[in-house]
């Protein structure tokens, strides 16, 4: 198992005051790095990451960052080089999300979803890639958090949706330009997941969540920590020849073109039973 550690490695993880964002970081630690731990600045939740952290045994940092303030994003990372040395992997982890129709989404709500899911996701990939490159970072890892909606789209996220295929891309491309020097770059793309989701929703959110729970082949959303070891790998040796791919991890959704299965008959076993002598035979 020596390909998925990550000893001596230092990851810088987006968006993790809590939810995806401590799995994440704490799956890193587990796995020997020490973690850069960013948020929003007053983000509930990013000193308890930080103790998740600690506790595996690794170093936590803690660099408040409001992402969405582009001119900020280089000397944040800046920053963050001087107090925790080079930075291995990057996780574009960060994002957020408004529910709208198409007709009133307005330019103001366009660039906050915008700013944060593209803008800060490249810009902070820049530095980053850059400080890898000069400190002599072989392995570099940058890793986006993309969603299903990068592939298929959902009505009343528009701007989302375009953001997280744009990422897709984005990410496509540092891999192309990256690769001479080693670095890698992928997304890792979640379907439901059990997360805290602030924000109204102008409906029915349990008969919603009810309705895509029977959508879901594995038939329920998606616990943090079981998104956690596609980004382990990823971040590892045991991925070092993957870049500029895509790892969806979705319970089945987007395998599933049409949900048949509930109507179809129960499923019945057609393998008749083992003789007991011809099991301990095959035994």
């Amino acid at each position: 198992m020596s390909d998925f550690s990550l000893d001596g490695r230092t990851a810088l993880v987006t968006g993790a005051a809590g939810g995806l964002g401590r799995a994440y970081a704490t799956a890193l630690a587990r796995a020997g790095a020490d973690v850069v731990l960013t948020d929003l600045p007053g983000a509930e939740g990013l000193a308890e990451t930080a103790r998740a952290v600690a506790a595996t045994g690794r170093r936590a940092y803690v660099h408040a960052q409001d992402l969405s303030r582009t001119e900020e994003i280089a000397p944040f990372a800046d920053r963050v080089r001087k107090a925790a040395g080079p930075v291995h992997i990057l996780v574009n982890n960060a994002g957020t999300a408004a529910l709208e129709r198409f007709n009133e989404i307005t330019p103001a709500s366009w660039s906050a979803v915008l700013r944060v899911n593209v803008d800060a996701v490249f810009f902070l990939s820049q530095r980053l890639a850059e400080h890898m490159i000069a400190d002599g970072v072989r392995g570099g890892r940058i890793i986006t958090v993309t969603s299903k909606n990068a592939l298929v789209a959902e009505a009343g996220l528009a701007h989302y949706n375009a953001s997280k295929a744009a990422a897709q891309l984005l990410t496509e491309t540092l891999a192309v330009e990256l690769a001479p020097h080693g670095i890698t770059a992928n997304t890792l793309a979640p379907g439901m997941v059990e997360t805290p989701i602030d924000g109204g929703f102008p409906f029915d959110r349990e008969a919603f969540e009810a309705a895509y729970r029977e959508r879901i082949p594995l038939g329920r959303y998606s616990r943090p920590d079981e998104q956690a070891g596609a980004l382990v790998f990823l971040a590892s040796d045991a991925g070092a020849y993957v870049t500029g791919a895509r790892l969806v991890v979705d319970g089945g959704v987007l395998a599933d073109q049409m949900p048949r299965t509930r109507f179809m008959p129960p499923y019945r076993n057609t393998v008749d039973a083992l003789d007991t002598a011809d099991t301990a035979d095959g035994a």
